[in-house]
C-alpha cells in the first residue's frame, strides 16, 4: 500500500491519463464518424463494442511491452531512412485514413441517391465493419502512446489504469460527440478534414518527416473555435430573426 502515498506513482498516474485522453480526441472523432454508417439503433452499441475491444486491444500492446519495444527497431533503410514496423504501421494507418476520408467527402459532396444506395444495398456498414475498423485504427492512434506510456512509467499497474481511466471517458464522451458531429453538417465535414490532416500527419512521421503533436492540435483546435463562433452567430441570428428561414425560401420559390 506504500503506492498510495508515492508522490510519482499519482504524478504518472495522472500524466498518462491526460495523454490517453489528449492523443485519443482524433480516435474519438473517427469512431463518431464510423458509428454514423450504422443504422441508428446500433450506433450506441457500435461505438461501444469498439471503444471496449480497443481497450482490450491497448492493454494486451502494454502486456507484450518486449514486443512494443521491438516495432521501433529498424528493420531496412531506405534512402537512409531506417524503417520499422512502427512505421510502416502508420503509414498504413494514415493512408488508410486518407482514403476514408476522402470518400466520407465525395460522398458528402456529390449528394446521396437513395435509388442507387438501395439497388446497392444501402450506404450503411454491418456492426462487424464498423467495430473491425476501429479496432484497426485505435491500434494506429494508440501505438505511439502506448510507446510513450512505456517510457514514462515504470509500473505496468499504473500505464493500464491510466488507459482504462481514458478509455472511460472517452466512452463516456463518445456519444454527445456523435450526436453533436451528426446535427450539424459543418461540424462533421470539419471532422472529416480532421481526419485527413491527420492520416497526412501519420504517413509524414512514418516516412521519418515528424509533425509536433501540438502544431497539429493547435489547427484543430483553431478550427473548432472558429467553427465554434460559426454555430453561435447562426444560433443568435436565427433567434434574432426567426422568420428569415421562411422568407429565404419564399424568395427562392
Amino acid at each position: 500500500m506504500a503506492w498510495l502515498t508515492d508522490p510519482q506513482i499519482w504524478a504518472s498516474l495522472l500524466t498518462l491519463t491526460t495523454l490517453e485522453i489528449v492523443l485519443g480526441i482524433d480516435n474519438l472523432v473517427f469512431v463518431a464518424i464510423l458509428a454514423g454508417r450504422l443504422p441508428f439503433h446500433q450506433q450506441a452499441n457500435g461505438r461501444r463494442i469498439g471503444l471496449a475491444l480497443a481497450l482490450i486491444t491497448r492493454l494486451l500492446l502494454l502486456a507484450s511491452i518486449t514486443w512494443i519495444i521491438g516495432l521501433t527497431q529498424p528493420l531496412f533503410t531506405v534512402i537512409g531512412h531506417d524503417v520499422s514496423w512502427r512505421d510502416i504501421i502508420l503509414v498504413g494507418g494514415g493512408m488508410f485514413l486518407l482514403y476514408k476520408g476522402t470518400s466520407e467527402i465525395h460522398e458528402r459532396l456529390e449528394g446521396e441517391d437513395p435509388a442507387r444506395d438501395q439497388a446497392a444495398g444501402g450506404r450503411h456498414l454491418s456492426l462487424g465493419q464498423v467495430v473491425t475498423q476501429i479496432m484497426i485504427l485505435d491500434i494506429v492512434f494508440s501505438l505511439d502512446s502506448v510507446i510513450t506510456a512505456v517510457g514514462m512509467a515504470n509500473q505496468l499497474w499504473v500505464m493500464m489504469a491510466a488507459v482504462i481511466v481514458a478509455s472511460i471517458i472517452m466512452l463516456a464522451g463518445s456519444g454527445p460527440v456523435s450526436r453533436f458531429i451528426e446535427a450539424h453538417p459543418t461540424v462533421k465535414m470539419l471532422a472529416l478534414s480532421f481526419l485527413l490532416l491527420i492520416g497526412m500527419t501519420l504517413v509524414a512521421d512514418g516516412l521519418g518527416f515528424y509533425v509536433p503533436k501540438g502544431f497539429v492540435y493547435a489547427a484543430i483546435g483553431f478550427s473548432m473555435a472558429v467553427e465554434g463562433l460559426n454555430l453561435l452567430a447562426k444560433r443568435r441570428r436565427q433567434a434574432r430573426y426567426p422568420g428569415e428561414r421562411a422568407h429565404i425560401a419564399d424568395s427562392a420559390i
